[in-house]
């Protein structure tokens, strides 16, 4: 019988898989919450992976169990290693090597797949492999399945109802920007009120709020959405207007105190311009140098720097260059074919699709958050499994041991190396390539996902973000003006293929791994 204690190398090395798969989850599933936001031009690259840093730790480390819970023992009937409780933390760490695995040849190779797909295949591979196909729950995965199903339609009948509202009331308008600056402090209060109330209502762990009366929540939601009404009212609202309509040379904290800020003088156009021609007349008039030699000849100072060899880099500046690797790519080229699918998507004013562009920012924050909170449970689960029968020696049936919370921090962590180091691969899949997406498209389908994610999660549904992505950005291209013209069709024939490749592959990798472990020989 096992002890407590035991098997201490099975627990480390779930320790690193279970970071191996977070990095995955990281680098795979970042481009469903900023993706949108990056290929709209709302955010760079450095600015995304930055803030979906905070808002995917935040939602891992405090709103990640409940999912966890259903992952961690809804798949297969632990009851089948109550007797052989060493075999449950096996499969476990064979589970996390088959959905590591997969997640990152993928994220390698630029294919957006599912990590939730990944991981249930790979529990569910483990477990035929051990006892058979009765030692899985076929209910719960039954239930997962529907979920993959339903989530992209809700999310994308969800999102294509918040574009075309807000096509038709805003957008289609000749003074669209002037019924956009009468609209922005609506559409944050009602951004505001939803996810704030999604996120109350799905609770901490390590808050309670849950447990609050659903008036309270209400009550708590509705008094910051009216707040930050306020707000928008009478400083965001002014600040857009004096930004946008009078062109004024504001910055973004200018907003916090508009009404402080005195009328500034629109710089002139061309400023740099029109110095290089009165700077070039000064020489040419003043300074008896000959303008020929000031357009067009090289300098002989420039020409010795360019015969110089480049400085060596130090370690110091080469380790600096490996860790921000991931952040300093261009991730907007495009091919010829998607910039003509992007030409059939009807634009909308500039200026009016740059009201959404601190929308779009907001919600991808929330969607990010309710990305960390749902997908670190892919990795958490089977180590929380893992640690709980080597600390205890015996297999939690009942599946309601609290998750530590370092567990939570430990998985949080990794998804943000993840997303530092390698997140830009997939980004650059689904950021532009599915559809053409500006301001109050990536709105409206990273609020549709954060709501179809939130509402699942609190269910206790472990739903693919990357489906709801998915189908919250292919209704946004349906409804852009082109039609089906307007979708990249062969994308998405790339996504679904992944997704029909994830499940079985990680269980395969899975299930062969851990029925070579226990039928090999082994000392006595």
């Amino acid at each position: 019988m096992m002890a407590p204690g035991d098997y201490t190398f099975l627990f480390a090395l779930g320790m690193i898989f279970a970071f191996l798969d977070s990095f995955g989850i990281g680098a795979n599933d970042v481009s469903n919450s900023f993706g949108a936001a990056v290929g709209s031009g709302s955010l760079n690259l450095k600015q995304a992976v930055l803030i979906a840093s905070v808002c995917e730790f935040l939602g891992a480390f405090l709103m990640g169990s409940s999912t966890a819970d259903t992952i961690k023992g809804g798949l297969i009937d632990v009851g089948l290693f109550s007797e052989q409780p060493e075999l449950l933390m096996l499969a476990m760490v064979c589970a996390l090597v088959g959905s590591s695995t997969w997640v990152l040849f993928a994220s390698s190779r630029g294919l957006p797949v599912s990590t939730t797909h990944a991981i249930v295949g790979a529990i569910t591979g483990a477990g035929i492999a051990g006892f058979g196909f009765n030692a899985v729950k076929w209910a719960g995965v039954g239930t997962i399945v529907l979920s993959w199903v339903i989530s992209p339609l809700i999310a994308g009948l969800v999102t294509a109802a918040i574009f075309l509202v807000t096509r038709f009331l805003i957008l289609k308008h000749q003074d669209s920007l002037k019924r956009g600056l009468t609209a922005i402090p609506f559409y944050f209060a009602i951004t505001i009120f939803i996810n704030v109330f999604y996120i109350i209502f799905k609770g901490s762990p390590g808050l309670s709020l849950s447990e609050l009366p659903i008036g309270a929540i209400i009550g708590i939601s509705f008094g910051i959405a009216v707040a930050v009404f306020l707000w928008c009212n009478f400083f965001l609202k002014v600040y857009l207007r004096r930004k946008l309509e009078n062109e004024e040379p504001l910055r973004w904290y200018h907003s916090f105190y508009i009404p402080a800020v005195s009328t500034r003088t629109k710089a002139p156009e061309n400023l740099e311009e029109s110095s290089a021609v009165n700077e070039k007349s000064l020489k040419i008039n003043g300074g008896g140098v000959d303008e020929t030699e000031t357009e067009g000849s090289a300098n002989s100072g420039l020409v010795a720097l360019d015969d110089t060899k480049p400085t060596p880099l130090s370690i110091f500046q080469k380790l600096k260059n490996k860790a921000f690797h991931g952040i300093n790519q261009d991730i907007h080229a495009k091919t010829e074919e998607v910039e003509n699918m992007h030409d059939r998507s009807t634009r909308y004013d500039s200026k009016t699709e740059e009201l959404f562009c601190t929308l779009q920012v907001l919600t991808a924050c929330f969607a990010s958050f309710a990305h960390g909170s749902n997908d670190v449970a892919n990795a958490i689960g089977p180590l929380t499994t893992i640690f709980y029968v080597w600390k205890h020696g015996m297999v939690d049936i009942s599946g309601t041991a609290p998750i530590p919370v370092w567990i939570l921090a430990y998985g949080g962590i990794a998804i943000d190396i993840g997303l530092l180091t390698y997140g830009y691969k997939v980004m650059a899949t689904l950021g532009n390539n599915i559809c053409y997406i500006s301001p109050s498209r990536g709105f409206s389908l990273s609020l549709g996902t954060s709501l179809t994610v939130l509402t699942c999660s609190k269910l206790g549904l472990p739903v693919s973000t990357t489906h709801c992505i998915t189908g919250a950005t292919t209704s946004v291209g349906l409804c852009s003006g082109g039609g089906v013209k307007s979708i990249n069709w062969k994308m998405l024939a790339l996504v679904a293929s992944s997704w029909i490749l994830t499940l079985p592959a990680a269980a395969l990798v899975s299930g062969c791994i851990f029925a070579i472990i226990i039928n090999s020989p082994h000392k006595i």
